[in-house]
Order: structure tokens, then sequence, then C-alpha cells
């Protein structure tokens, strides 16, 4: 029937590819995602507006890295 999951959550990536806007950062070959895909990633802050993805990046690079997402 109806299901209570936000919409925004409905529609976001699931992967570090399907993540739009930020090819120069998480593309292929990029330098956060040679860091992600290396697995030794430092602590960073997203700093941004509301609604430009920061969350969802967060969210992707804790389910590239297996790590636990807290908000």
């Amino acid at each position: 029937m109806f299901s209570n999951i936000p919409l925004a959550e409905k529609l976001r990536p699931a992967r570090l590819d399907d993540y739009l806007g930020q090819k120069h950062l998480v593309g292929e070959g990029a330098v956060l995602r040679k860091t992600i895909d290396s697995g030794n990633l430092p602590s960073m802050i997203l700093w941004g507006p509301p609604g430009v993805g920061k969350t969802t990046l967060a969210f992707l690079i804790s389910q590239q890295l297996s790590r636990q997402f807290f908000t």
C-alpha cells in the first residue's frame, strides 16, 4: 500500500556512481574517490547550504566503507 519512507530517502542515490554534480570529487580517478576506495579516509567536514547533498554524500561514503552512519 503506502510507504512511510520520505521522498528524499526514496530518491537518494545508492552508490557513489549515482551521485550527481560532483564528478571532480567523487568521479572515477577523482581525489576524494581515490581516498574512499583506499579505505583510508580521515575525518572531514562537509559544509554548504541546505539541499546540496552533504548528508547523501556522507551516507554514500559510510556505505562504501561499511561504516556506521550517524546524523
